[in-house]
């Protein structure tokens, strides 16, 4: 039988670039024949997991034979709580990817456009993309996402525009009065999606409350339990937005799309106030240490309200690959379009001291 697979596609799923991670501990340790490792490359909790979610993970494994909660209510239930928002008013995804990957499909219909400041979280391109919608981006100005060149790139085809605050990868926020003076500037008929993936790192008071917005504007919130819970490996994020958004969101998500321990972990991890403050002060702390010697090696960096820095090396490449000799995995400007500069995750005292020697 001959025939070409590409002809099956759907289109424009040939020319979409598969998503490239951080490399694994395991991979460079085997490359390299390295004893050890430290990764930070993909702004994962220095900490570990959250004590109490490991618990309650621990508590659950012999009904691991039952579907888990198809809806998450308990979950739902727990956070609108917590967040002082209605329970419809929340949808949980498999991570924070399946919330921007059912959003899209969702509210994205082909040939419908999506600003998309650069450089950023690169999945808003990647799900836009799928459904058949045009990317249009906006340049960052002096690492900050330039609100006043998003609103001009909205047209009448404009759907989506993806928000991310703190930026990924420079660590910058959207102020508040700037926030509101651009949601309130948009036209009809466009949604935008404000991820707040590193949110619970911000230290600036001009950050704003986004989950008082959401019932005065199309915004949806989107926070992840992979940073500040050390949940990474077990994907749970969820979207915050009007009743009447979620719901259709609701119609077209995956049945069980969050798994029985992820539900469980990151319901215990709510109540996991110390941990939540520990991350925080870790990364506040070690933060302003490799602000200091950054200085002292002449390095550029943005200032971030996240748990990761964006430093200009040169050659971020070639650095990337010097340090990884050495057993420490950063992430390479390159991935974002930057190719002079490096990000690196905050991790613990020890693997900080580690990269800053490699470095200098």
């Amino acid at each position: 039988m001959n025939f070409k697979l590409e002809n099956l596609l759907r289109r424009g799923i040939d020319d979409l670039k598969a998503y490239v991670p951080g490399r694994r501990i395991e991979e460079v340790a085997d490359e390299y024949d390295l004893a050890e490792v430290y990764k930070l490359a993909s702004n994962e909790n220095a900490l570990g997991p959250s004590p109490l979610a490991v618990q309650a993970i621990k508590a659950i494994l012999d009904g691991l034979h039952r579907y888990p909660d198809g809806g998450a209510g308990a979950l739902r239930e727990r956070l609108a709580k917590k967040l002082g928002v209605k329970e419809e008013e929340i949808f949980v995804g498999n991570g924070g990817d399946d919330v921007l990957s059912v959003l899209a499909r969702t509210f994205m219909n082909e040939g419908e456009e999506a600003v998309i400041p650069q450089p950023t979280f690169s999945p808003y391109a990647h799900v836009t993309r799928v459904m058949g919608g045009k990317v249009v981006p906006s340049p960052l100005r002096d690492f900050r996402v330039d609100l006043d060149d998003v609103r001009s790139k909205i047209t009448g085809r404009t759907k989506l525009v993806f928000l991310c605050s703190p930026n990924n990868p420079t660590g910058t926020i959207l102020k508040e009065r700037e926030l509101l003076s651009f949601l309130d500037s948009l036209p009809d008929g466009v949604l935008v999606l404000l991820d707040e993936a590193y949110g619970d790192f911000v230290e600036d008071p001009e950050y704003p409350d986004s989950l008082s917005l959401i019932g005065r504007y199309p915004l949806i919130v989107l926070r992840s339990f992979s940073k500040i819970y050390g949940l990474a490996g077990l994907r749970v994020g969820y979207g915050v937005g009007s009743g009447e958004l979620i719901g259709y969101m609701h119609r077209v998500r995956e049945p069980f799309n969050v798994n029985q321990l992820a539900q469980a972990a990151a319901l215990a991890a709510l109540d996991d106030e110390a941990f939540r403050q520990k991350s925080i002060r870790v990364v506040s702390g070690e933060k302003r240490r490799f602000y200091g010697e950054f200085l002292r090696l002449g390095l550029e960096y943005v200032e971030s309200q996240a748990n990761f820095i964006f430093v200009r090396v040169g050659d971020g490449d070639g650095t990337m690959e010097r340090l990884m000799r050495k057993g420490l995995i950063v992430r390479p400007g390159s991935a974002f379009g930057c190719p002079e500069w490096i990000r690196i995750t905050v991790g613990l005292a020890e693997e900080n001291e580690r990269l800053l020697e490699a470095l200098g």
